[in-house]
């Protein structure tokens, strides 16, 4: 049997059409989305989600394309466009009855909390974004020798086909890599969730690939229509990264602040699976921000 978040229903959401949310929820009170990163599922937020539901309710979806919700197949690059992306996750608050409601995302949760920030400002009460730069900062911050820590979103960029072939020919090494090279604690994980991270990745291999090509092509392209505007978040924001920007020559503050005026910016110093290794440091922060 699947891990599931102890105490927290699950069912399937009909999001768009023929895609439907694994969706698991709990708690009572104003509704906070939690939302995964790679290579994980919703269950990363288990530790966090148990505490916040004290006082909120918890909405963990699987994103299209992992874990157990729906996987189209890629007709082109909307289909998993974080623009489209956002736009399932404002489906899946209509669908349980919420019109307001706070969004936190890690990784590539965190790009889709990013951008439905951007696009749904009359829906997203409180953003927070764990570990990720926005894209086009992102792509400019890659440079030189130092870039080969993101190899992965090179690889994953390139035209359908190959990426695919690779990942697929050894999915356990290559999804465990980013498991264990990225954690400062591997016992925080544990054994139990890194096997449900590894099957579930396992299973979508073409899913995750296009959602990483979106940020090379469309999602690059609809964030520098935004900054060129001069796009801001409306609701206040709370970043939580590691210290990248010593390592890769950038004031990741400094990059934020070109999209709210209304930022808490922290810096902790854990590995980047941080609900999972700093759950109360992370959860301390989540409250202060709801509380804005």
């Amino acid at each position: 049997m699947e891990p599931r978040i102890p105490g927290f229903a699950y069912r399937h959401v009909d999001v768009a059409e023929g895609v439907a949310l694994r969706v698991a929820v709990g708690g009572e009170g104003s509704p906070v989305v939690l939302l995964h990163g790679f290579p994980q599922t919703h269950l990363m937020w288990r530790h966090v989600a148990a505490e916040l539901a004290r006082e909120h309710t918890v909405i963990c979806p699987d994103l299209r394309g992992y874990g157990g919700s729906g996987k189209p197949e890629t007709s082109g690059p909307e289909v998993y466009a974080k623009r489209t992306m956002a736009a399932d996750v404002v489906a899946l608050a209509d669908a349980l009855g919420f019109g307001r409601f706070a969004l936190v995302g890690h990784d590539r949760g965190a790009l889709v909390a990013f951008r439905a920030g951007l696009d749904h400002p009359d829906r997203v009460s409180h953003l927070g974004c764990l570990d990720v730069l926005p894209t086009p900062e992102m792509w400019d911050a890659l440079h030189g020798t130092a870039a080969a820590v993101g190899f992965h979103l090179y690889l994953m960029a390139q035209p359908p086909g190959l990426p695919e072939k690779m990942i697929a020919a050894a999915p356990d090494d290559f999804f465990g890599y980013f498991l264990d090279a990225w954690t400062r604690d591997p016992e925080a994980i544990g054994p139990q969730a890194r096997a449900e991270y590894l099957r579930a990745s396992r299973a979508a291999v073409p899913s995750i690939v296009a959602d990483y090509r979106a940020s090379a092509t469309i999602d690059l392209a609809h964030d520098l229509v935004d900054r060129e505007r001069g796009a801001r978040l409306a609701m206040p924001v709370t970043v939580i990264q590691q210290d990248w920007g010593a390592a890769l020559g950038y004031d990741a503050r400094a990059l934020w602040q070109r999209w709210s005026g209304d930022l808490v910016h922290l810096t902790l110093d854990r590995g980047h699976f941080m609900p999972e290794e700093a759950p109360a440091e992370v959860t301390a922060v989540l409250r202060d921000l709801l509380a804005r």
